[in-house]
Parts: C-alpha cells; structure tokens; sequence
C-alpha cells in the first residue's frame, strides 16, 4: 500500500509542493553558499588550501588575458608558454589550464587581466551571474505576462536559480556556463519581440562554436531573418575586430590548436571522461572506440537536428520551442563540460512554466526535479559508476519536450491541476 502511494506521488508529483520545493532549494543554496565561503576563508586570495587556483579554470582566462596584455595573444595557444606563467603566477601546485576558446574571448580575458586576480575573478562571477539571473527572470516575467498577470511578489524563481547546483560548479570552476546560459536564454526570450537584439545575443554565442549548429538552422527553417543577419553580422564583426586586434594568422594558430585539443580532451579523454558529458563521452568511457563515438554522435546530432526543426516548424508552444533549442544544442555537441550544464537552467525554466501554465504529463515534474538536481552528483556518480548522469539528464529533459510538442505522444496526456493557476502567480 506504502509503495503504490509512493509510486503515485512520485507519478503525479504531488510531493513537490511549493514549500517542499522551497525547502530542499533552501538546504542546497545553503551547503553551496558554506562550500564557496570555506574555500574562500582558507584561500590566500590567489590559491586554495590545496595550491590551486581559485577557481581553477579561471587562472586560465587569466593568464591568456596577461599575454594579450603583453602583446603575445597567439602564445595563448602554446602550452610551453602558458604552463609555465601558469605556474609563476600561482604556484607550483598549479595544473595546467588549457586554452579552448576562440580568440574572440581573449578580448574578454585581457578585461579580466587588468584587475587583480581575486577581484578580476570576483568580478567576473557576480556580472555574469547577473546576466544569468536577469535572463532567466526574463523567462518567468513573459510566462507571467502570456497569462495577463504581473510578477507577484513571491520569489521562489530566483531561489531555484541561485540554488540550481550547476551554479556551485561553475563558481568552483570560475567558468563561463552563467554568460552561456545568459546569452541562450534571454536570446530566445526576446527572439520575437525584438529579433535585432535576440540575433546579436545569438551571435555572441560563438565564443562556444560547439553549441551553435542548430541555431543558423532554425532561424532560417522559421523564417526570422532578422535575427539570423544580426547574428550573421556580430559574428563578422566580431572575426574582423580579432583579425585587426591579433591579426589574421591568429586563427589559423586557433585552428591548429583546436585540432590538437580535439584529440586530447575528446577522443583521448585526457580531462576524464566523467568530466564530459553528451553521447560520444559517453560511448568512449563505456570502452568504445574512437570511430564508433563519432558513428553514435552524428546519428544522434542529425537526429536531434531534424526533430527540433520539426518542432520549431510545427505550431508548438514558444516556450517548448525554445527548450528544444537549448537541450538540442546540448545533445549535438561532441562535448560539453560540468559547468555548460548551466545551459539546463534556462530549459527547465521554459519547461516548468509552460507546465505551469498547460499542466504536466505524468511524471514530468519528478523528471524535472531530477534533472534539476543532476549537476550535484553527476560527476562524482560517473566517476564511481560509469553511469553519465548528466547525459541521461539532457536526454530525459529531450523526451519532456518531445512529449510536450506532440512530436511524440506519452499515455495519459498532461494532468492540469487545480492549484496550477495560483502557482504560475506565486513562482513569478
């Protein structure tokens, strides 16, 4: 009797109630919140307890920012030079931090540079999680306004954003998943209201190419050119503004040094495969080879490429619309990392306030607060197991809007329930 209430608690997600919701985000929020200020109180403002960087990732960015400083920008891309400054600037417990970024960036890591290092890293955090924030109250605010209500005072929004766990992981790694997340969503949020604006956001995405095929596509299969030319147009101003900064031959030296990292981090898995998430890691770690990988990812990329299209040309939701897009650019990436989980956020704010607003399919709201709490135990449950949570993750999220698109059917349809209308209120 136990067990089939559970069951159907788990099926409906009655359990998650408002103040449940509120509760379990509280305890989250809270133990991130201790770990960041524990780091920082045994830090010495440069490195951790350990000798490392604070925010390990971040010393890369850093570092790349002195040499552009320095007049060497394409040295970025040389491990001989940027191990070693690696290694003056923080201490000889310091791993080596790879450059991965387009030289676009380099122009961002030079901002960061002029600042001392604890406050170029704080600052980079508090801005970009800002972005991330504001994008995703963007999300809840034009839910709320499809509705014809007004924000209520209620913010429950933004505790499941500050505590979405992804958030603790991309602060560990000083990394850029809030400006990623950011971008995406408040692209999407505005791609009809104001196209100009959503194509220039769109377009500054290209700092992470692997996450941009299926953007061009959809712009043009839906016909908003607009967006597409003021993404177009960002991008070569932005090429042209590192060709007359760095010049030309730097992307020729980014090229080459992609090539070589490619090998590295994704086909070797030099980084570790628990660290990476998507189909190909995820083939390779179970024992795969290298030319299986690349078999799965391109029969799943060209799947996901045509399904989200369909989505996008059919007459579904906007909001489901956009979280196809998202999780779409997730799934057609040969990789991504813990901290471009961030990208979920914005998925799963589209997805619960649709469902909000249309109700849930059986099971949906138990997917999605797993989903939510995956990047907490992802890495560590690969590590240990083998099981790529965070890819199993992205797939499940997938199925949610193929559901809610009619793309594919689930039995039993979606359940609308009573308290769904005074929720959409409170959750703005």
């Amino acid at each position: 009797m136990a067990g089939s209430l559970f069951s159907e608690a788990l099926r409906t997600g009655d359990w998650l109630s408002c103040e449940r919701i509120r509760r379990i985000a509280a305890i989250v929020l809270a133990v991130s919140a201790v770990a960041v200020i524990a780091v920082a109180v045994f830090s010495d403002g440069w490195t951790d307890w350990q000798g490392r960087p604070l925010g390990t990732d971040f010393s890369c960015f850093y570092t790349a920012g002195l040499l552009v400083l320095q007049g060497r920008a394409a040295e970025v891309f040389d491990p001989a030079v940027l191990g070693p400054l690696q290694l003056a600037t923080f201490g000889p417990a310091t791993p080596f931090y790879g450059w991965l970024y387009p030289p676009f960036f380099l122009v961002v890591a030079a901002a960061l540079a002029l600042m001392p290092y604890p406050v170029a890293l704080a600052s980079w955090l508090m801005v970009t999680l800002a972005l991330y924030l504001w994008s995703v109250r963007a999300i809840v605010s034009a839910a709320s306004r499809m509705c014809g209500e007004k924000p209520a005072p209620d913010r429950l929004w933004l505790l499941l954003a500050l505590a979405f766990p992804a958030v603790l992981v991309n602060i560990g790694h000083g990394q850029n998943g809030f400006l990623t997340a950011a971008l995406f969503g408040g692209a999407l949020v505005r791609l009809d209201r104001r196209p100009l604006l959503a194509g220039v956001l769109l377009g500054l995405l290209v700092y992470k190419p692997q996450f941009g095929p299926l953007i061009p596509l959809v712009l043009i299969a839906t016909g908003r050119w607009r967006a597409f030319a003021a993404a177009a147009v960002t991008v070569v101003v932005l090429v042209g503004l590192t060709v007359a900064a760095f010049g030309p031959a730097i992307w020729q030296i980014y090229l080459a040094s992609a090539e070589t990292m490619r090998v590295l981090v994704l086909e070797q898995g030099a980084a570790g495969w628990h660290k990476l998430h998507g189909v190909f890691a995820w083939t390779r770690m179970w024992g795969g080879s290298v030319a299986l990988a690349y078999t799965v990812l391109a029969v799943v990329a060209l799947t996901t490429m045509v399904l989200v299209v369909a989505i996008w040309r059919r007459p579904a939701r906007f909001s489901v619309q956009a979280a196809a897009l998202i999780v779409g650019a997730l799934l057609v990436s040969p990789h991504c990392h813990d901290y471009d989980l961030m990208l979920l956020a914005p998925a799963l704010a589209f997805l619960i306030m649709d469902g909000l607003r249309h109700g849930f399919a059986p099971w949906e709201k138990t997917l999605l607060a797993l989903v939510w709490l995956v990047p907490l135990v992802g890495r560590s449950v690969a590590e240990t197991t083998h099981v790529p949570l965070g890819t199993l993750a992205i797939l499940a999220l997938f199925w949610v809007v193929l559901r809610r698109s009619g793309v594919v059917v689930g039995r039993g349809g979606h359940e609308r329930t009573a308290a769904s209308a005074e929720r959409i209120l409170k959750i703005g």
